[in-house]
């Protein structure tokens, strides 16, 4: 394993950076490569098969081009849809993420917990899973919030976000738990932990919002431990879809660490 191999996020946008620092926590020497997808933003919209071809055509070309030792799906959508079939095509080591719903289940008091998503991660059979094996005896109430993808991209970008605008994304849940007590919300796209502040101010202090950032940071460092690491430059950034970044968002994802953006 070349010592310079970096380790890929790939996500739909900026969504994959509310799982940066706890890769960079666990492995602060390992180099990183960030793609972001603004040409297919958001995914959320897509149908299924839109989806798989878009990242599988992607993370081939780009695996090819860069060599990554391994590769992050940092996006929800993406993982529940696209992960087996990214796995069988490539022999780089793929991690996904998928909705914190085990943690959410074993952690809610009340026996209520909601779950925020992008509509094409909602819809997927595959939480109909995490919620039968994980979530027995417990109610999980599901919403499709896209709004908050455009809302966190904006943030990014140094825009306001307006609290009222993220109360509406969130309202489909709200209204589901007015009557009972839901005690946890589960960040399922990882652009929504980006609005955590947001979001927050939205549930109340009564309610705990939980993400994968931490368990996903984990499963990389098990998959790469004991492996050599070498930066020799500053971490790098690919974008589809953009010939230059807006200088606010350049500016957020050189606070990031990112410090030179190619286009892919």
């Amino acid at each position: 394993m070349d010592a310079n191999a970096p380790i890929l996020l790939f996500d739909s946008g900026v969504g994959g950076l509310s799982i940066l620092p706890a890769v960079r926590e666990l492995l602060p020497d390992a180099p990183l490569l960030y793609a972001a997808d603004f040409a297919g933003l958001p995914y959320g919209m897509k149908t299924e098969a839109e989806i798989a071809a878009r990242v599988c055509g992607l993370l081939g070309r780009m695996s090819e081009r860069f060599q990554p030792r391994l590769i992050c799906i940092a996006c929800n959508t993406a993982s529940t849809i696209a992960l087996a079939m990214v796995r069988d095509v490539l022999e780089v080591p793929i991690v996904g993420t998928v909705p914190a719903i085990k943690p959410a289940a074993r952690a809610s008091t009340t026996g209520v917990f909601g779950i925020l998503g992008t509509e094409a991660t909602i819809r997927q059979s595959y939480v109909d899973d995490l919620e039968r094996e994980h979530a027995v005896g417990k109610t999980m109430l599901r919403h499709a919030a896209p709004g908050l993808v455009t809302l966190a991209e904006a943030k990014l970008r140094g825009h306001a976000v307006p609290l009222p605008a993220v109360a509406e994304a969130c309202e489909g849940l709200i209204s589901q738990s007015r009557d009972i007590s839901i005690d946890i919300v589960v960040l399922a796209c990882t652009h929504f932990p980006l609005l955590r502040e947001e979001l927050q101010q939205v549930f109340g202090p009564a309610v705990t919002l939980v993400d994968g950032a931490e368990g996903i940071a984990r499963r990389v460092a098990t998959l790469v431990d004991g492996q050599e690491f070498a930066r020799t430059g500053p971490d790098r950034m690919l974008v589809t879809g953009v010939a230059e970044l807006p200088a606010a968002l350049r500016q957020t994802m050189s606070i990031y660490g990112f410090e030179y953006v190619d286009r892919f």
